[in-house]
């Protein structure tokens, strides 16, 4: 009996958004007399950090500061339409929203400053800072909150905006099957290091190493976030979590999280990553989707990382140290 070492490697590209009819996500933008900006949307935020990102997408579009900016999700009564926060698609798709009505409500603001600055809205540029001034002529400025204040109380106008993304839907070939499910795709790859004891069939991860290509970040904490969660998220597929551990049987299923198994903090293998920039052509200043795939493909690197190091080939998850000796026995 031995601990053995194996590597194993998977590689996947996964898709932004669906073909369901157009797949489509609005979003609203207005001003409020102190010069913040309120995006209102359906999207959810699961915890993947929507709210940070769209923000972030909202503010450079204006060209306003990033804390002027409030993200409001709302809910399906009160909120724009939203298909939902699924297949990875609520920074591509509700990111274009968002572009689009920003860039709505910012044609509206610096046309009430170009009557504030008496110029031409088309030699207006905004500063990033609350600042909106006159190309060449930085003197000639007026701020943010005044223009949103002489909006609201002098020129009875709304800054606002209105955004809406949708990729038509594309028809099937029913002959081929062919199709254009979705509007861009990331790709990753990982690089699983496993330990097995060949004693016990109890399978360790060593390491997960990946690399991802997800367009351009941006929040690169965030990314990060997600691929060091989605590694260890892919570890407890493959090798800890279900629901029914004899499958079709019923026998022995986990009532409750008490007798659900997960790894804790003394399994975390070593992750490493490092991430690759293509901007997607239709993606809010080149953004992909990277939050679901980030579990895919250390999954199958771990399958194949215990194949390496024992010679058993296991296909159904997940793979349990009853599995690997069972295996093992019957190799011979």
């Amino acid at each position: 009996m031995a601990k053995k070492r194996g590597t194993g490697m998977a590689a996947v590209n996964y898709p932004t958004g669906m073909n369901l009819g157009g797949d489509p996500s609005q979003a609203l933008i207005h001003a409020t007399t102190t010069g913040n900006f309120v995006i209102s949307l359906s999207s959810t935020d699961l915890g993947q950090g929507l709210k940070t990102v769209i923000a972030q997408i909202g503010a450079e579009t204006l060209g306003v500061p990033f804390d002027t900016v409030l993200v409001d999700t709302a809910d399906t009564d009160t909120g724009p339409h939203c298909m939902g926060t699924f297949a990875s698609r609520a920074t591509h798709r509700v990111g274009n929203a968002v572009m689009q009505a920003a860039e709505e409500a910012k044609k509206v603001m610096m046309e009430v400053a170009a009557d504030e600055l008496e110029a031409s809205a088309d030699d207006l540029e905004t500063d990033g800072q609350g600042m909106i001034r006159v190309k060449g002529s930085p003197d000639r400025a007026v701020s943010v909150i005044d223009v949103a204040l002489a909006a609201h109380f002098k020129y009875a106008r709304t800054i606002s905006g209105r955004g809406m993304f949708m990729k038509p839907k594309s028809p099937v070939d029913p002959d081929t099957g062919k199709m254009d499910p979705d509007s861009t795709e990331a790709h990753a790859c990982t690089v699983a290091e496993v330990e097995v004891d060949t004693e016990t069939g109890v399978v360790t991860v060593l390491s997960l190493r990946s690399a991802y290509e997800v367009g351009r970040q941006v929040n690169p904490g965030l990314v990060k976030g997600q691929i060091v969660g989605g590694a260890f998220m892919g570890m407890a597929h493959a090798l800890y979590e279900t629901t029914a551990p004899y499958y079709p049987a019923t026998d022995y299923a986990p009532t409750g999280f008490s007798d659900y198994v997960l790894p804790g903090p003394a399994e975390l293998p070593v992750i490493e990553s490092v991430v690759l920039e293509y901007p997607s052509a239709n993606g809010p200043y080149g953004v992909k989707g990277v939050g679901e795939m980030t579990a895919n493909s250390p999954i199958p690197a771990i399958v194949n990382a215990i194949y390496n190091a024992v010679g058993v080939r296991i296909n159904d998850l997940p793979v349990t140290p009853e599995k690997v000796l069972r295996a093992l026995e019957a190799k011979g």
